[in-house]
């Protein structure tokens, strides 16, 4: 009975990834996936807002571990995505054996890679938070928070390929309720810890390494008490797989740890310039991730629809879901980027009331927000090559946008224009990005075969 319970469940899932309409089909995937990051989003600019009242090293300090979280991510969403697009387009293909390999491959290696990062960092701590952008006065604030995100970041490589794998199943709303979860949790345990217990900026670390590591378990028990179409099994781990799954997931592996170079190279330019600028530059990165999210959601919406599809030989769907996914994304945050442009002195004055920080964020901030619309299309032009297995290109894509065209563009303004050259990289290069994705999603149009495969 349970064997045909768990067919009927998958059969049932299939049709619902190849035969529902696009835009209803988009819809119920992102908005879960909106909801975790807009509550995980709520939770950063919340923890920045409490930091910020401890001082502005404190809260310069939180921008600069930013950068190495970034880099523990990225490697959750190497694993993740490469592991979720495979094993959604075999899913397409009704190889759920393969699927289940895959997905148990991809967690495990993850979950190892995270613990070699905690052990090769620890020894080494003071010389990382240098390298991560530190000032003098900020270093020792963010090795005290350093020290317990080492603690966790084998659960927190873990959580996001596992959040990854539950979105490319076609099974957002199961990763929601793990990230909301720890999410909510983190934002009741920092003023507890930080003030009520007077533990400062180290309690908002805890707070973060306890919501992450409880987070993952919620993922885990998704799978294990059989809410999913796949298996994941110590029995299942597939070394030989590992390469495919690295190097189809090295897009966002690419794509993360470039934006986390790229926020360590911003510290280190605006360091010169005083904590202010590190802390105006740090909370303008944070309130432009939350305008993105909402776009960045959509888009991972669409990507179980299009590599589920693209296994399935459902082309044309494919092409459909690209379009609407351009459209739905860019009209969020085409409004999510007027009230942030319109209402920047305050919400900058929100994390820290401090008249040089909201100077130098209100500015940069601006600038973002006139220019943030033009990223939906190029994330979406990335994500539609990795989800359909076209690893090349992805990586290209998602390299270019930080490593080509960002991080070349600070260092040349930050020396020709000072902090004004700082503030302005970003925008440019969302702009640059532009051109190469049109060029990309054309090639990939015209080579998509125009009839679908038989049922």
């Amino acid at each position: 009975m349970e064997s045909r319970q768990a067919e009927g469940a998958r059969k049932a899932q299939y049709e619902k990834m190849t035969r529902t309409s696009i835009p209803k089909l988009i819809a119920l995937l992102s908005v879960p996936t909106i909801l975790s990051m807009l509550v995980t989003n709520i939770y950063n600019l919340v923890d920045t807002a409490f930091v910020g009242r401890l001082g502005t090293s404190q809260s310069g300090a939180v921008g600069v571990i930013f950068g190495f979280m970034s880099i523990i991510q990225a490697v959750g969403f190497m694993f993740g995505q490469g592991a979720g697009s495979i094993m959604a387009r075999c899913l397409g293909a009704q190889d759920e054996e393969t699927a289940s390999r895959t997905a148990s491959t991809g967690l495990f290696f993850s979950f190892s890679l995270g613990l070699v990062i905690s052990l090769v960092t620890l020894p080494l701590r003071d010389q990382i938070v240098r390298l991560l952008g530190s000032t003098e006065t900020i270093a020792p604030h963010a090795r005290a928070y350093l020290d317990w995100i080492l603690i966790a970041a084998p659960f927190m490589t873990g959580g996001y390929t596992l959040n990854n794998l539950l979105r490319y199943e076609g099974k957002a709303s199961l990763g929601m309720v793990g990230l909301m979860v720890g999410a909510v949790l983190n934002i009741a345990l920092d003023p507890l810890l930080m003030f009520t217990f007077g533990l400062g900026l180290a309690g908002a670390a805890i707070a973060t390494a306890s919501s992450q590591i409880i987070s993952f378990f919620i993922l885990l028990s998704m799978f294990l008490r059989g809410r999913t179409s796949v298996r994941l099994s110590p029995r299942k781990i597939q070394p030989t797989s590992l390469g495919v799954i690295m190097t189809t997931g090295l897009p966002s592996m690419l794509r993360q740890a470039l934006n986390s170079i790229a926020t360590i190279l911003l510290n280190s330019s605006a360091a010169p310039f005083g904590d202010e600028a590190v802390a105006a530059m740090s909370i303008v990165s944070r309130i432009s991730f939350f305008v993105f999210a909402l776009a960045l959601g959509i888009g991972q919406g669409f990507q179980p629809v299009s590599a589920f599809n693209y296994g399935a030989g459902k082309f044309a769907r494919l092409r459909k879901a690209f379009r609407v996914t351009v459209i739905m994304s860019e009209g969020a945050i085409l409004i999510a980027a007027a009230v942030c442009f319109l209402l920047s002195g305050q919400l900058i004055g929100v994390f820290r009331n401090d008249p040089r920080v909201i100077e130098i964020g209100v500015r940069a901030l601006r600038l973002q927000m006139a220019t943030v619309i033009f990223l939906p299309f190029t994330m979406c032009a990335e994500m539609l090559y990795q989800s359909t297995g076209h690893r090349l290109g992805a990586s290209f894509m998602s390299s270019a946008r930080s490593g080509l065209f960002f991080i070349p563009t600070l260092l040349i303004l930050s020396r020709l224009r000072g902090l004004s050259g700082i503030q302005e990289a970003q925008p440019i290069a969302y702009l640059l990005a532009v051109p190469l994705s049109a060029a990309f999603i054309l090639h990939f149009m015209r080579a998509l075969p125009k009839e679908d495969k038989p049922d």
